[in-house]
């Protein structure tokens, strides 16, 4: 499709309304269909209930506490849900109408993220391993701190954002689910990894809105790619805190915990920023404009020079104790 160089964002969130409503059959599964936190949990109606939360607390013993610290931000970060799609039906361009293809994905996204922390509470709460109250009161902290992304009200950024953060939370949630596997945790390990397949297809979604931009507004989409990655790709809950502490202070804990263990790593960022430039073809695009170029200059030549400040880190035992674990 021709570029054309002074279209706004408001033209091509319409011209692709349909498309985007579309994705929810693509990339979305039936309601009827996906699985439920009661799925993967124990039943209090059942008659085996508490030899189940017994069996649970057993196998939830053997977890290292770094895992456990890493679950629970995890929690916390998808309990904020409300955050997220507050933020995503503030994007500027689609039309104002509930029943428009931006308003009905967002909806339907929000449904599916919504089991991910109602499984997750669940499942500590049963362990045995959680002060629950701290981790409530670390969840309505962040809930009421909100986050600041870079991406304002800008559906380019907030694609580039999403793409970016769904793939780095199915790897977060794909690698805790081994872990737990490993230490002979086979329910977290399932329940986990449910969790990060959700994740994959709704990085998928967000990847393929960006795709379809860049066929009708390249230069503008490469912009807003580079000013996010200018930025870095910071995570939702970046101002994670328990009681008592500055905001964002528990995320720097939190954060060393996930690298010290390989959950989630400088690495790893670096690996999703070479996945999207493969897969957004940002090597190969044609009708940039002097802009979109030196964009493109500065992204591709962006994960090498990560990659050797990643290579430098290097995580180290920490002493600190997260008032959510008993």
């Amino acid at each position: 499709m021709q570029n054309v160089s002074k279209i706004s964002r408001a033209e091509v969130m319409n011209h692709l309304d349909k498309e985007i409503q579309e994705a929810i059959l693509q990339y979305l599964k039936p309601i009827d269909d996906i699985w439920q936190p009661a799925d993967l949990l124990p039943q209090s109606d059942r008659d085996d209930f508490f030899d189940q939360v017994k069996e649970l607390k057993a196998r939830a013993a053997t977890l290292s506490y770094d895992l456990v610290a890493v679950l629970i931000g995890d929690t916390i970060t998808e309990e904020a849900l409300p955050t997220y799609e507050s933020w995503l039906m503030q994007v500027k361009g689609p039309k104002d109408d509930p029943e428009g293809g931006w308003h009905q994905w967002v909806r339907n996204w929000t449904a599916e993220e919504n089991r991910h922390g109602d499984v997750l509470n669940t499942y500590l709460y049963l362990s045995g391993r959680v002060n629950m109250r701290q981790l409530q009161i670390s969840t309505q902290y962040l809930l009421a701190d909100g986050f600041d992304i870079g991406t304002a009200h800008d559906p380019y950024r907030n694609f580039v954002y999403t793409s970016f953060q769904e793939m780095a939370t199915n790897l977060s949630h794909r690698r805790v689910a081994q872990f737990a596997k490993k230490a002979g945790d086979e329910q977290l390990a399932k329940i986990c990894g449910h969790v990060a397949s959700d994740e994959m297809r709704h990085a998928n979604a967000y990847k393929s809105f960006v795709s379809k931009i860049l066929l009708i507004d390249p230069s503008e989409m490469m912009v807003a790619f580079e000013d996010m990655m200018r930025k870095k790709i910071v995570m939702p809950a970046h101002f994670l805190r328990e009681m008592g502490m500055a905001k964002g202070e528990t995320f720097a804990h939190f954060s060393e915990a996930a690298q010290r263990i390989g959950v989630y790593t400088a690495l790893d960022y670096v690996a999703i920023l070479k996945v999207l430039l493969k897969e957004w073809k940002i090597d190969s695009l044609t009708n940039l404009n002097e802009a979109g170029e030196k964009a493109r200059d500065y992204l591709m030549k962006l994960p090498d020079r990560l990659f050797r400040l990643a290579e430098r880190i290097n995580p180290k035992p920490s002493s600190y104790k997260f008032s959510w674990i008993v």
